[in-house]
């Protein structure tokens, strides 16, 4: 039986802002390299589905305003920057494939959500997707279209009442948010560097969601340096709780890897086990609550070489019910391959073996900065959900 579809073309390649950008497409090559030669896809849980072509406007407008739709277009054809709109800016050059290359990252998040609400499968996976950080009338942070958020309202469009969106990126999932920051019918939980630290700013455990939607957002704001083990007891101190009182129907998980230690856009120290552990949880979390209904998308992830690849080849074995081993030996050929294409040295072995955290009901440490944050999430939120916020 499949389990799981996985979104792959080489199409989602052209997603390329150019030499020297930090997002770029090697991320993925490497990426599916390492999952064709570990096998995954000839596991009979899997299958993979192609991306025929860009998402329609249509679609896209269903989380971006019609006039950025036709800037993204415009700048798209003429190589015209519209900084008001984020287009042309460092984080987000201009480049002639922008708008259709953007737009297939939406389609493959897209499809995934329809497959899974649909039943065709238990768990989608676009490692290409998670652009977290796209608004609804500007990209931002190397993020064009909001494939996410797409995907979240697609399954809200197929008549899903309530969605889980888990961000685990080492960046605030804002774009997301705002997108849904009035809707009740959508719980966003951001775990991440604080703000204060890191671009975009935004993300205070205070932030909890619109008027009418009060406790649907919610934010996990660490400091940095923090470690896997204190990442994961901020995971497991927070996200089970809500996604449980929230009762989704469906969870669509962004799953960006720059919170590893290696990656050279931000401050945590995550390890790759860690980020594999966080996987596994939520995809029991959306067996045991949602139906198995589950959605995974990549995200951000800059180290290319030692952690990119090694988390997300994780996390389409973990989807297709195939997880790799812990300390699995990485396959000759690919390393071979990596060291050609980049002259840089793989790593040999899939992380080190199952990492060692402390949970929240061992005790809160008011001398810790991690536990701190923690509290401040659980204070502003689990209120509003009937949760004690010093008790599990």
């Amino acid at each position: 039986m499949r389990v799981a579809r996985l979104l792959w073309s080489p199409e989602l390649l052209r997603y390329d802002f150019g030499p020297g950008h930090p997002m770029a497409p090697a991320r993925l090559d490497l990426t599916m390299r390492l999952v064709r030669e570990l096998g995954l896809l000839d596991e009979p849980t899997l299958e993979v589905g192609d991306v025929p072509g860009p998402a329609p406007d249509d679609v896209i407008r269903t989380v971006h305003d019609a006039d950025y739709v036709a800037a993204v277009r415009r700048a798209a054809a003429t190589g015209e920057p519209d900084p008001a709109r984020g287009l042309g800016t460092e984080d987000d050059p201009v480049f002639a494939d922008m708008h259709d290359a953007a737009a297939r990252l939406v389609a493959a998040s897209v499809d995934a959500a329809e497959s899974v609400w649909t039943g065709r499968v238990a768990h989608g996976v676009n490692v290409a997707g998670g652009m977290h950080h796209a608004r609804r009338d500007a990209a931002s942070g190397f993020c064009v279209y909001n494939d996410a958020a797409a995907a979240v309202q697609r399954l809200l469009d197929l008549g899903a009442e309530r969605v889980v969106y888990v961000d685990l990126d080492a960046h605030h999932g804002d774009g997301v948010e705002s997108i849904f920051w009035d809707d009740p019918r959508v719980l966003t939980v951001s775990v991440h560097q604080d703000g204060h630290t890191l671009f975009p700013g935004t993300g205070n455990a205070g932030d909890t969601g619109g008027t009418a939607a009060q406790g649907t957002a919610v934010n996990v704001a660490l400091p940095p340096r923090t470690g896997g083990e204190q990442w994961l007891r901020a995971v497991d101190a927070v996200v089970p709780a809500v996604v449980r009182a929230f009762e989704p129907e469906a969870i669509v998980s962004q799953h960006g890897c720059d919170a590893h230690a290696n990656d050279p856009l931000t401050d945590l120290a995550v390890s790759v086990d860690a980020q594999r552990t966080a996987a596994r949880w939520v995809h029991d979390l959306a067996h045991q609550v949602a139906r198995g209904r589950w959605v995974a998308l990549g995200g951000g992830g800059y180290a290319v070489v030692d952690v990119v690849p090694l988390v997300w080849a994780s996390l389409v074995a973990e989807a297709a019910h195939a997880p790799l081993a812990p300390g699995l030996e990485l396959p000759t050929r690919w390393r071979r391959e990596v060291e050609e294409l980049s002259g840089l040295d793989p790593a040999e072995r899939l992380g080190g073996g199952e990492v060692a955290w402390r949970p929240w009901s061992d005790g809160y440490d008011p001398e810790d900065d991690v536990d701190r944050a923690v509290l401040a999430t659980r204070r502003h939120v689990f209120p509003t959900w009937g949760l004690d916020p010093y008790r599990d």
